[in-house]
């Protein structure tokens, strides 16, 4: 099949990560796979290195007919079987388009997110079907008035050849100077409200107090965003330079889940929590709150643990 995936947003995070990977597994599968997204979205850069066919087209607004036309005009030159849409201003942009032909691609809109739906329109009138990225995050739509015949569950993939630790080698040690036997507590993800690095921190604070000195205990934060500065701070504020480490943006991802002995990630609201099972992937413990779709990652009390949301105590 001809599959064109649409995605209106420009940064990085889960939600694009699985949009990639969903592509390369189709074109692994012999599938022809093209992204079209706006001008400079790291989707599209990392789409292009990647070898696939990629397509700069602005998405500003929700009913943009230039937008709406140029989309349109794609689909007749390259006509594709499936438009398969993955933010709600990209859903209304290409699903307006491909409603435009005839005849007319199928249309599928995945939802990522474990928030409220801000228009059914995108679910139920312009799609045909929509994919859920967990149970948790289908229920939500159900709840939000969307049928349940409509909706599919696809979990977000991961490519175990990729998270292999036997095949990544732990980098962390060496560049952050830390001794052989410290115990790295580590979390990969965006940094940006919600993601729960605050409770982290305060529970990174609160172990440091209450721990042995040997040996060494550090917590690594893996990710960039909005956010960066404010833990910064934070961490100078708590005294903890030495022991919290900000990496920032990180593309060996696998090298980092290598070098950690336990994997955290305190989201407060997740619709599924990709990093958790590449995490388990590694053979990393994990621990996450009890929330959206984290539980559907993991076997509580044997691979990972749940903690009540925003509590850094039971953290």
């Amino acid at each position: 099949m001809k599959i064109l995936h649409t995605e209106s947003s420009t940064g990085w995070g889960g939600q694009e990560n699985r949009t990639l990977n969903e592509c390369l597994g189709l074109a692994a599968r012999s599938h022809q796979v093209m992204i079209a997204a706006p001008p400079g979205a790291r989707l599209l850069e990392r789409a292009a290195q990647a070898g696939l066919a990629t397509f700069a087209i602005p998405m500003t607004g929700s009913v943009n007919l230039v937008a709406i036309l140029r989309l349109a005009k794609l689909m007749r030159r390259e006509r594709p079987d499936i438009v398969s849409t993955h933010s709600g201003r990209d859903t209304s942009l290409a699903g307006l388009a491909a409603r435009l032909l005839r005849p007319r691609p199928r249309i599928v809109r995945t939802r990522h997110l474990i928030l409220p739906i801000t228009s059914r329109t995108t679910y139920d009138r312009l799609p045909d079907h929509v994919a859920a990225v967990s149970e948790a995050v289908k229920q939500e739509l159900m709840g939000s008035g969307i049928p349940g015949h409509y909706i599919t569950t696809v979990a977000t993939g991961v490519d175990f050849s990729r998270f292999e630790r036997s095949a990544a080698a732990p980098v962390l040690r060496q560049e952050l100077g830390l001794p052989e036997d410290a115990v790295l507590v580590g979390t990969v993800a965006i940094l940006r409200k919600g993601k729960g690095h605050d409770e982290v921190l305060a529970a990174a604070a609160q172990v440091l107090r209450e721990a042995p000195a040997q040996p060494e205990i550090h917590f690594a934060f893996a990710g960039d965003g909005p956010q960066f500065e404010n833990l910064k701070r934070r961490i100078a504020e708590k005294g903890l330079e030495g022991r919290v480490h900000l990496l920032g943006l990180r593309r060996d991802v696998p090298q980092v889940l290598a070098s950690l002995d336990l994997f955290v990630l305190a989201t407060r609201r997740e619709a599924l929590g990709t990093s958790f099972i590449e995490a388990q992937a590694m053979g990393l413990p994990v621990i996450g709150c009890r929330t959206g779709g984290v539980p559907e990652t993991m076997l509580e009390g044997e691979t990972g643990l749940l903690v009540p949301v925003q509590d850094a105590p039971a953290l």
